[in-house]
């Protein structure tokens, strides 16, 4: 995992609030931009950033493509995370 590109993504706030909004379940594009005042080329440009970033992936039904969480990723960053505390008791 390229952890400049999770950080990256992580940074933007609309981004964060997109990931906020996919905990409920996937959603497609449009569900998403409904939730923002921008067009839906920016909502496209940050849903490119955060699968980039392995954040979201993306299943397509019919016409339509579904967004959802990469929790594994986030597990990841999580464990990353906490192995940089250091340890009680330690040296």
């Amino acid at each position: 995992m390229a952890f400049a590109d999770t950080f990256k993504a992580l940074s933007d706030p609309v981004r964060r609030q997109i990931l906020e909004l996919l905990k409920k379940g996937p959603m497609s594009a449009g569900e998403i931009g409904s939730n923002f005042d921008m067009t839906g080329a920016t909502i496209s440009y940050h849903l490119k950033i955060l699968k980039k970033a392995d954040l979201i992936c993306e299943t397509r039904e019919k016409n339509f493509i579904y967004y959802q969480l990469n929790a594994s990723v986030l597990e990841e960053i999580l464990l990353w995370i906490s192995s940089l505390q250091e340890k009680e008791g330690g040296d």
